[in-house]
């Protein structure tokens, strides 16, 4: 093995023919045999480039509607064949095999055919056989062998051939072998992940991938390296958005944006609606009959926690919402667009991220959630439990009027989003406190009734926030003494999971509070 090697020769097999024709035709201009197959070759032959069938290298016609073209000890060979073992060589002249110098394949769109929603047999002719199978070969021969799977590859190998003569360093092959490999392990995680959601049961193997999308300044902190990789779904939200100002998203930020958006998606089509995150938490979110209103009565639940914060829309920013959000500082605002208007005004902010999407997340998509442990990985479903109204049990001798009942449903889609132990008050479709992620669920309690009353004494009002207010609790109330601060602190109504032991003990204490409470049968811890 030598640092540098001639390319002499290619087999070009590509589903993206994004840069095909210009990358092909720079080739022949060093003097590499372009070889091909099907739809490839026939648009190298279109754009007036000199192509070698496949069929015609191997001897035989592509067959079994393509699955069987390049699986073929002429291809194979010619890609694994060690250039400076005589043996290899004898062999290679022996059975007339060339050997190939460049492979370039991007398999075929098997992603894109799950996420548009295909039909089982339509996905299994996406899985690409013989593509993986040469990138391999070729990779495992990277002393020799230039293996590309990227577009955005081309130019790095064409600087290489002018640069050196028509030849490529090791060093380049070399790292073009690890992308390879990275790509056909994603490509196979597609396919498992997929095959395994047709089949019950745990899978006794999982694997998770993924493309960078960013390599990132630092993580959550600055000794921390760390890098965004995007899974290849197309899920509407941070990993898709378009960036229109401000400099490049922290980890932080991307973490932060992404709680925003899923919270924010789940009011689609319920009118206007705000969310605003700090620390993967919302600190804010409301309803109302505008954005500019929805946004302001979320800023209005703790005004203090919402700078710096990420704030999410469920519509397109208009102007007057972006003047409101102006007025303080914000890291990042997405929503599903923005007018002109919106935009010219954040134009102004330079250290403001405004990021657009084509629409709302799914909320009920089912979709896999991972986190990494020592020794392994937990997985589990991605929590998209959600409650009607009619499915609520009441269980308090006093039942919740309509507008309790609202409040009650838009306070347990807030705490889906919340860490636990979380409690949120809510009245007339906003937060009017919010207690996450404390080891005592009365902690959180009292930590949300607290910041309702500083709220209300920043405001100049007499009484705190959460007066006539709902509250919602993300899992069970284990004693009375949570519900009973929550009444100390005005609140009327609860809507909590059921389920503990001292049940009774609470939907008594409800009872002597004159409290309306009812049951879900569902919680939703986030940790």
């Amino acid at each position: 093995m030598t640092d540098l090697v001639p390319v002499r020769r290619a087999l070009i097999s590509v589903s993206d023919k994004t840069g095909l024709v210009d990358f092909a035709t720079a080739l022949a201009g060093h003097g590499v045999q372009l070889v091909s197959t099907g739809g490839t070759a026939r648009t190298l032959r279109e754009a007036g480039l000199s192509v070698q069938d496949v069929s015609d290298m191997t001897g035989f016609p592509e067959m079994m509607d393509g699955r069987v073209k390049t699986l073929h000890p002429v291809v194979h060979g010619g890609l694994l064949a060690l250039r400076d073992n005589d043996d290899h060589v004898d062999a290679m002249t022996t059975h007339d095999i060339a050997p190939i110098d460049l492979v370039v394949v991007n398999l075929y769109p098997f992603e894109e055919t799950v996420a548009k929603g295909a039909v089982y047999a339509e996905v299994i002719e996406n899985i690409d056989i013989g593509g993986p199978a040469m990138i391999r070969s070729a990779a495992k021969n990277h002393g020799f062998v230039n293996v590309v799977v990227d577009v955005e590859d081309y130019d790095g190998v064409l600087a290489e051939l002018a640069a050196n003569g028509g030849q490529t360093s090791y060093a380049l092959r070399q790292r073009l072998a690890q992308t390879a490999y990275a790509r056909t392990a994603a490509y196979d995680t597609a396919v498992s992940t997929w095959m395994a959601a047709q089949v019950e049961g745990a899978p006794r193997r999982r694997t998770f991938g993924g493309q960078l999308a960013q390599s990132l300044r630092y993580g959550e902190n600055p000794h921390q390296a760390a890098a965004f990789y995007t899974d290849g779904s197309a899920r509407p939200g941070v990993a898709t958005a378009t960036q229109h100002q401000g400099k490049e998203l922290s980890y932080n930020n991307i973490n932060d944006t992404d709680a925003a958006f899923e919270l924010i998606s789940e009011f689609s089509g319920q009118g206007p609606a705000c969310a605003i995150i700090k620390h993967a938490n919302p600190c804010g979110v409301a309803t109302g009959a505008t954005l500019a209103e929805a946004y302001t009565r979320a800023f209005d639940c703790d005004r203090t926690s919402a700078f710096g914060g990420i704030i999410a829309l469920n519509q397109p920013l208009d102007g007057e919402t972006a003047e409101a959000i102006s007025g303080i500082f914000t890291e990042v605002v997405i929503a599903p667009g923005a007018d002109a208007d919106a935009i010219g005004i954040f134009g102004q902010k330079k250290n403001l991220r405004l990021l657009t999407t084509d629409g709302l997340a799914d909320p009920a998509q089912a979709a896999l959630i991972a986190k990494q442990v020592s020794g392994g990985f937990l997985v589990q479903d991605k929590d998209v439990g959600r409650i009607a109204r009619d499915a609520l049990k009441v269980v308090t001798k006093r039942k919740p009027s309509e507008q309790e009942l609202s409040d009650m449903l838009f306070a347990w889609t807030v705490a889906k989003h919340v860490k636990s132990n979380a409690i949120i008050y809510v009245k007339d479709g906003a937060t009017v406190g919010v207690g996450a992620g404390q080891m005592s669920r009365v902690d959180s309690t009292r930590i949300a009734a607290r910041k309702a009353i500083d709220m209300a004494e920043a405001m100049g009002l007499s009484a705190p926030l959460t007066q006539g207010s709902v509250v919602a609790s993300d899992a069970f109330f284990p004693f009375a003494d949570g519900l009973i601060t929550a009444a100390e602190a005005g609140a009327t109504a609860l809507i909590q999971p059921g389920g503990s032991m001292r049940d009774d003990e609470v939907i008594k204490a409800a009872d002597e509070a004159g409290l309306a409470m009812v049951f879900t049968g569902m919680r939703h811890f986030r940790h």
